[in-house]
């Protein structure tokens, strides 16, 4: 085990530039640890941090090349991540002045297994994960790596994203932060839909340019 030490250290430093860089988890996430209860922040959380084990899983199946190679299967993963950000994108752009309040009880707005399904959805649906993932399964990590360490890998990486996000949530559910987010919650809702949907804007152009993205680029959370 000690000669793959080298090798997770790598992966690790990665995926930490990686899963810290802004994108559709960060900002979907902001949103949630400002205008959800803690405890749906956290599940949105875990949400993301189980996706993470969708994108290992058909890595280390060898899937995630079929669709990397094949413009039509990857075009439409893009164009479906598009969609979907684009929808959370308009619920947000939605909200209207004196409408966007903190949910600090259990059963608000919002149940646990809608703030747990957002969180995975917007991981698992990222086409820019899918790129990350495949390019790391098949550039830093050795093929000569035994799968069961590179389970590992992906099952570190699953509870180190859920965890970093889940210090986001708690964060961010302070009073004392929110409170200094209260007075402009509505801009702040906009605002998240602005960059969702330019997110979603970037995602449906590089489909119609054909550009196949960026192969390590760190901003796929």
């Amino acid at each position: 085990m000690h000669n793959y030490w080298p090798e997770f250290i790598t992966v690790a430093l990665v995926h930490f530039l990686a899963v810290a860089s802004p994108g559709p988890d960060f900002a979907v996430m902001l949103r949630q640890a400002l205008c959800q209860s803690r405890r749906n922040a956290l599940l949105t959380a875990f949400g993301i941090g189980t996706g993470i084990l969708i994108h290992v899983g058909y890595s280390l199946l060898g899937i995630g090349l079929i669709i990397q190679q094949s413009l039509v299967l990857f075009s439409i993963l893009k164009v479906v991540g598009a969609l979907y950000l684009t929808w959370i994108a308009i619920q947000c752009l939605r909200s209207k002045a004196g409408g966007i309040h903190v949910e600090t009880a259990n059963g608000g707005r919002q149940s646990g297994f809608a703030a747990y399904r957002l969180g995975f959805l917007t991981n698992t649906l990222n086409p820019k994960a899918t790129l990350f993932f495949v390019s790391l399964f098949s550039v830093i990590i050795s093929p000569g790596t035994p799968i069961a360490i590179q389970t590992a890998y992906g099952v570190y990486m699953a509870v180190a994203t859920g965890l970093w996000f889940m210090a986001v949530a708690v964060f961010f559910t302070l009073p004392q932060i929110r409170k200094g987010f209260n007075r402009f919650g509505y801009w702040l809702d906009r605002l998240m839909g602005g960059v969702l949907l330019l997110l979603a804007g970037q995602l449906l152009f590089s489909t119609v340019s054909g550009d196949g993205g960026e192969a390590l680029n760190p901003g796929q959370d």
